[in-house]
């Protein structure tokens, strides 16, 4: 992690804003995500909007088609045992048609996202269908 934490760079408001966001969002009765991308120019690692975003569906009309993005997600469910869940994860989204460019900038952020978030899990995700189909993916884990 040494080598990414001296190439990209987050705000000390960012990290405040995800500590914030992880904490208010653990007890959640609905979905909560915000969107995170990559300058290219400083290499910050920012929000990409101030929305918070609360369902899945809106979550995948709001990522750009071509554009890699982090996603940030508390999403709370019930799990086959019956047990109340509220698994916080990151999606690394990462659309098939992205230039290989963006591809290697988001990828090599990507643990250094998934450390200053706190995730407890990364899912790989590349379009509309595969962010949907994420709560099963979370139900079934």
């Amino acid at each position: 992690m040494a080598s990414e934490s001296r190439l990209y760079v987050f705000s000390e408001d960012t990290k405040k804003q995800l500590r914030k966001f992880r904490l208010s969002t653990s007890r959640a009765t609905t979905p909560q995500a915000r969107i995170y991308a990559i300058d290219r120019k400083t290499l910050e690692i920012k929000e990409a909007g101030s929305e918070v975003y609360t369902s899945l569906e809106d979550i995948a009309d709001a990522l750009p088609e071509n554009t890699p993005r982090y996603v940030v997600l508390s999403h709370p469910l019930t799990l086959k045992s019956g047990r109340f869940s509220t698994p916080y994860v990151l999606l690394y989204y990462m659309p098939e048609n992205a230039n290989n460019e963006l591809r290697m900038l988001y990828a090599g952020a990507k643990e250094l996202m998934r450390n200053t978030a706190e995730v407890g899990k990364v899912m790989e995700v590349e379009d509309e269908e595969s962010v949907i189909a994420v709560k099963d993916a979370l139900v079934g884990a």
